[in-house]
Formats: C-alpha cells, sequence, structure tokens
C-alpha cells in the first residue's frame, strides 16, 4: 500500500494553523505508560505532538512518511526526527514504552501497523491513536461552516469516515482504556480561520480537481457570521480516539 501524501505541499500551512494538543493529553499518556524511556511519535507531521512528550519522556522518536513535513519540524533535544512510515519505524523490537498516533492514525494500514506496535513497544506498553474532530466557534459560523463543510464533502478522501466515526469503526486488537474527555482550543481571527480551512486534505484535492479555492464563495458569508475580522475568536477541536495496552493486562481504575 502506497503512503498517501496530502500535505508535503502544505506543510508551513499545517504548521501555523493547525491547533496545538493540551500538555494534559500527554500528562495522561505518561501516567498510563509502564516507563518513560523512550516514545514513538508516528505521522509526526509538525512534530507538535512530539515536543509535548518531550516533557515526559527520556527521548522521543518522531517519524513521518513526508520529508517536507519533518524539515519544517519543530525542533528540540530530545526529539530525533526521521523520516519513515508508521507500518515500519526501524527501531528494535520490544524497545518503545508509549507509541502515539496524532491525528495520523486514519492513514496508515491497520493491520501492518498494529503488526509493528506489537513488535516494537515493550510489554504492557501504550499505542495511542487520537484525533481530533469539527470544531465550533460561535453559533453563527458554526452555520456557514457546516454548508463549507458539505460543500467539500466529496473531496475528503476515504479515510476521512474513520476520523467522523472516532476511529470506532476500526478493530483495536490492544486491552481499551477511555479516553478522558479532552479538548484542544485555537485563538484566531478570521484570516487564521480561512487558513486553518485551507489546510484540509478535502479543500486541497477540490483546487487540484476544479482549480477553484473552495472557501471562495463562503468568505463572504464568514466575513458576516464573525463580525469584526481582526477580533480572535476561541475555536474549540473535541479529542478523542482510541488508547490500549499491548500484551498485557495491566488496568488503570479510574
Amino acid at each position: 500500500m502506497g503512503f498517501k501524501d496530502h500535505f508535503s505541499r502544505h506543510a508551513e500551512l499545517y504548521r501555523r494553523y493547525r491547533p496545538t494538543y493540551p500538555d494534559a493529553v500527554f500528562a495522561w499518556l505518561a501516567s498510563i505508560s509502564p516507563g518513560r524511556a523512550l516514545a514513538l511519535d508516528v505521522g509526526t507531521g509538525n512534530g507538535q505532538a512530539a515536543v509535548k512528550l518531550a516533557d515526559h519522556f527520556d527521548q522521543v522518536l518522531a517519524t513521518d512518511a513526508s520529508a517536507a513535513q519533518v524539515d519544517a519540524a519543530t525542533p528540540h533535544p530530545k526529539v530525533d526526527y526521521r523520516v519513515a512510515r508508521a507500518e515500519d519505524s526501524g527501531l528494535a523490537d520490544a524497545s518503545v514504552d508509549l507509541v502515539l498516533a496524532a491525528q495520523a492514525f486514519h492513514w496508515f494500514d491497520f493491520d501492518t501497523f498494529f503488526a509493528e506496535c506489537r513488535r516494537v513497544v515493550r510489554p504492557r506498553g501504550v499505542v495511542a491513536a487520537l484525533t481530533y474532530f469539527h470544531p465550533t466557534i460561535t453559533p453563527a459560523v458554526d452555520a456557514v461552516l457546516a454548508s463549507y463543510i458539505d460543500h467539500v464533502r466529496a473531496d475528503w478522501p476515504l479515510e476521512r469516515r474513520f476520523v467522523d466515526a472516532r476511529y470506532r469503526n476500526v478493530p483495536w486488537p490492544f486491552d481499551e482504556v477511555a479516553v478522558p474527555d479532552f479538548e484542544m482550543t485555537l485563538e484566531l481571527d478570521l484570516d487564521g480561520f480561512l487558513g486553518y480551512l485551507a489546510t484540509w486534505s478535502a479543500a486541497q484535492r477540490y483546487r487540484e480537481r476544479t482549480g477553484l479555492d473552495p472557501r471562495a464563495r463562503f468568505i463572504v458569508y464568514f466575513s458576516e457570521a464573525w463580525g469584526d475580522p481582526h477580533r480572535p475568536s476561541l475555536v474549540r477541536f473535541p479529542l478523542g480516539g482510541r488508547v490500549g495496552f499491548v500484551r498485557g493486562s495491566h488496568v488503570i481504575r479510574t
């Protein structure tokens, strides 16, 4: 199965306009990990999850199949960036305490990725596949956003169905742990919000298919709903996914 690269040509946009994960996510992942020597962040993108993991693990290996994403990733002394597919990390057997796929799991070949996790994760180590969903801003902006989503819906890659189902439509072969309610937030003015919309793979595919910017016909409606275009608004992204333990029966009691 070939690597589907939807992001290399837009790595800088992705770095500028995507939300960042709250510290609480990584503190929680570290708290359930059996060790903190090495974490593997697969599909690292701009490295935002990798540098957060570095606050809790001695070393982080961050991989992405896109060389452009790796080149644009945020440097950190404890993070080693490499170009590699999630399904083939190149790591030694039983060498990793935690594998994290943040907003990337739906692009993988699931069976091959699961096999790689079983190989590289230490006994009772953690595998986490996290994703965030369409944001909410204000009722007026949300209504325009819903129409925009319908406009580009046909251009979402098929993998989008896994995100929309919060990965519940993927068999999960690990001892599952409930993910707490997390939320990502980002303050954006109207320009920044439109920049975020440009990072969507559906928007990129629409432009490639038609030669047109899918946002163009909606800008006036977003402007009316937003109000003062220079006024930042809080953009909220619900965050969830699947987390579990490999080769063990370690139980987290809540």
